[in-house]
C-alpha cells in the first residue's frame, strides 16, 4: 500500500468512525426519553436532549436550510483543500482533517434527515441533535453553557490540536524555487 493510500485510509477511517459514533449516540439519546434530561456527574455533566436549528454554540443567522447549504459547501471546500494538500501533510494532518470532516458530515446528516424523520420539515430543514451539557456553575456563572454532540467534539479536538501543534501537524508550503534563469550575473 502506498503512502498516499495510507493517508486516505486514515482520513476516511477517522471521518467514518466519527460519523458512526455521532449518529449512534444521537439515535440512542433521541429514542430514549429517560436520557433526555439526566444527571451523569452532579454539578458537572448532564445529558440534555435538544435540537439546534442554528450553528455551533446556537448561532443562528439564517434559516435552517441556508445554514445547511453553507455547511455542505464548507465541507466540500475543506475536502478540496485536503485533496490539494495531502501530499505535503503527514498522517496526523490526515487524521485531524478526517475528524473535522466526520464531524461536519455527522451534523450535516442531521440537517438533511432529522426534519423528515421527526416530521417537522423537509430536506435541509433538520435540526442538529445536541445532548452533552457541562453544567458547572461558579458564583452563578455557567462555565460552558453550550450543549454539543460527538461531531462537535471531534471538530473541536481537531482544531484545538492543530492550533497547539500546528508546526508538527499542518503541511508546509513547498519552498518556492529561486528564479535564477533571468537573474543578472548567472551563467548557463
Amino acid at each position: 500500500m502506498s503512502e498516499d493510500q495510507k493517508k486516505w485510509y486514515v482520513f476516511a477511517g477517522a471521518a467514518g468512525l466519527v460519523v458512526l459514533l455521532d449518529q449512534v449516540t444521537k439515535y440512542i439519546i433521541r429514542t430514549s426519553p429517560e436520557l433526555h434530561s439526566k444527571v451523569l456527574i452532579e454539578g458537572w455533566l448532564n445529558l440534555f436532549y435538544t435540537k439546534n436549528p442554528g450553528m455551533a454554540m446556537g448561532i443562528s443567522w439564517a434559516e435552517t436550510w441556508v445554514i445547511s447549504l453553507v455547511a455542505i459547501a464548507a465541507s466540500i471546500l475543506i475536502i478540496g483543500y485536503v485533496w490539494k494538500t495531502y501530499k505535503e501533510g503527514n498522517m496526523a494532518y490526515m487524521l485531524l482533517m478526517g475528524l473535522i470532516i466526520g464531524g461536519a458530515l455527522g451534523n450535516i446528516s442531521d440537517r438533511i434527515f432529522m426534519a423528515r424523520i421527526e416530521g417537522y420539515g423537509g430536506v435541509l430543514d433538520g435540526h442538529v441533535v445536541d445532548f452533552i451539557h457541562f453544567s458547572l456553575t461558579i458564583n452563578g456563572w455557567q462555565v460552558f453553557p453550550y450543549i454539543f454532540n460527538v461531531a462537535d467534539m471531534a471538530i473541536s479536538v481537531a482544531i484545538i490540536t492543530m492550533l497547539i501543534f500546528h508546526k508538527k501537524v499542518l503541511p508546509e508550503d513547498p519552498a518556492p524555487k529561486p528564479d535564477t534563469e533571468n537573474q543578472p550575473g548567472t551563467t548557463d
